[in-house]
């Protein structure tokens, strides 16, 4: 075989190996189909109590308000997410674990934007809605994942009762 068969064979492997690596990665962290710790993507046609989350970035300090919500098992929340900032923040739904798990990951593709059914990126001075069905008790984690956001404090916490 010629040195560019063995090239591009060596391409095409390389591509589908990451890709298939790239699978099990993408569900671990929102990007997939999979069982979300926190519960459901809820449905718009549906009706859900709005839960109005602001997101500010003003004198070195960053913050969601409120920054602790609570719920009831089987609830359907529709956030309003206002990004009242001057920078890019986003809105990730899990479990602490899940969240600080993929901060790491955050910090290696700090270009990743999120369009999941438990995140949002949002632009600054803009607003986006997530819609969710709290199907699980315990606590979760909402924060902004982008490198030095969730450091800097920004993070909150639903509870489900």
């Amino acid at each position: 075989m010629s040195k560019s068969k063995v090239g591009a064979l060596f391409a095409v492997v390389s591509l589908l190996s990451a890709s298939i690596l790239a699978i099990p990665a993408q569900r671990a962290f929102g990007h997939g189909d999979h069982e979300f710790a926190a519960g459901e993507p809820g449905n718009p046609k549906k009706p859900a109590r709005t839960v109005i989350v602001t997101m500010s970035d003003t004198d070195g300090k960053m913050a969601f308000f409120p920054d602790k919500i609570e719920v009831r098992k089987g609830e359907q929340i529709k956030f309003v997410l206002k990004n009242n900032g001057a920078l890019k923040h986003e809105f990730m739904l899990a479990t602490v674990k899940e969240n600080a798990e993929h901060a790491e990951l955050m910090k290696k593709f700090p270009e990743m934007e999120h369009d999941d059914p438990n995140a949002k990126t949002i632009e600054p001075k803009q607003s986006i809605e997530l819609v969710w069905r709290f199907t699980k008790p315990g606590e979760f984690q909402f924060a902004c994942l982008i490198p030095g956001h969730l450091e800097a404090g920004m993070h909150g916490v639903v509870i489900v009762n």
